[in-house]
């Protein structure tokens, strides 16, 4: 049965840190988290960061007006914490999220995306959340950097939120033969997605030469110098998919040629998704604040939310 199986196989409780900032996208932020799986989580940290970069200490005869500032921060600071965590209980008790997750609420100071990414680590968190504009809107740019830094510094996956998202019905999960994809896989089968989602297992195929080159091939031996990255292909969606059904989900695939960024942005476009995943390197010194192609153009320019996993608990 469908949820014994999944029930029977629920692995370690899960840690979230959900970022807010009291604005409309940090409550999709909270409400997302509420769309979740059965996983067993054991805590939400619903986070709030006071970013005081600017607000330096003046001379003496103004210390009464520095201090007057950095306890406005605090304060509105508090304010957001509470209405979050009012929104949080919420949105748990209305889903299918375990009643039984202990929400809590953290005042920082400092930049809001290293202080997120460094609490995630100190907590040993699995998951960020956050919300953010789409950047094609100048107000939300300032949200939109930090939701991009925080999916490059972060060493757990993060969920980045750009619409409602109460509920999760369908997710595109983007694949190749790598570690990483296999990895974001494994994410999702811990129990992060709910019963009733539907998965599209989607995979794209370049050829191994320019368009200028190919033109100068014929349409035969094109195939034949592309067949054994399809071939791969074909068995890396399938293996997935197999895994997906005997966690007893709903499976589709699709394996397109090239142009891997706007196939998916068009199943955004057309609502097939209500969630992109893609997996992304590891941190290493070389590679920290560098996303990956794919992951960035897609947290870029999606019109969906958009999950990406990397260091996740395997």
């Amino acid at each position: 049965m469908r949820m014994g199986s999944r029930l029977e196989k629920e692995g370690p409780a899960m840690k979230i840190l959900c970022a807010v900032d009291g604005s409309e996208f940090s409550q999709w932020a909270i409400e997302a988290v509420g769309a979740l799986g059965r996983s067993a989580l054991s805590s939400i940290t619903l986070l709030h960061v006071a970013d005081t970069r600017h607000l330096k200490p003046v001379g003496a005869p103004h210390i009464a007006t520095y201090r007057g500032a950095k306890a406005a921060l605090e304060k509105s600071g508090e304010d957001i914490l509470r209405r979050a965590a009012g929104h949080a209980e919420v949105a748990l008790s209305q889903s299918a999220v375990r009643p039984r997750t202990a929400v809590g609420t953290l005042l920082l100071h400092g930049s809001p995306a290293s202080t997120i990414a460094r609490r995630a680590a100190q907590e040993r968190s699995d998951l960020i959340v956050l919300g953010t504009r789409g950047l094609s809107d100048i107000k939300g740019f300032l949200l939109g950097s930090i939701a991009r830094q925080v999916a490059s510094l972060a060493a757990c996956p993060v969920l980045v939120v750009k619409q409602p998202m109460k509920q999760l019905r369908r997710v595109v999960l983007a694949v190749d033969d790598s570690k990483h994809s296999r990895k974001a896989a494994r994410f999702l089968r811990g129990g992060l997605l709910p019963d009733n989602v539907n998965v599209m297992i989607f995979s794209s195929v370049n050829s191994p030469l320019t368009e200028l080159a190919g033109s100068y091939v014929s349409e035969s031996d094109r195939e034949v110098l592309v067949r054994p990255a399809v071939e791969r292909a074909e068995r890396v969606v399938a293996d997935m998919r197999e895994d997906f059904l005997k966690e007893g989900y709903t499976v589709f695939t699709d394996i397109q040629r090239n142009h891997v960024v706007g196939h998916i942005m068009k199943l955004a476009q057309d609502g097939l998704a209500d969630l992109l995943v893609v997996g992304a390197r590891g941190l290493s010194n070389q590679e920290r604040l560098q996303l990956g192609s794919v992951s960035e153009s897609l947290l870029r320019h999606a019109p969906c939310s958009i999950l990406i996993v990397r260091g996740a608990r395997a």
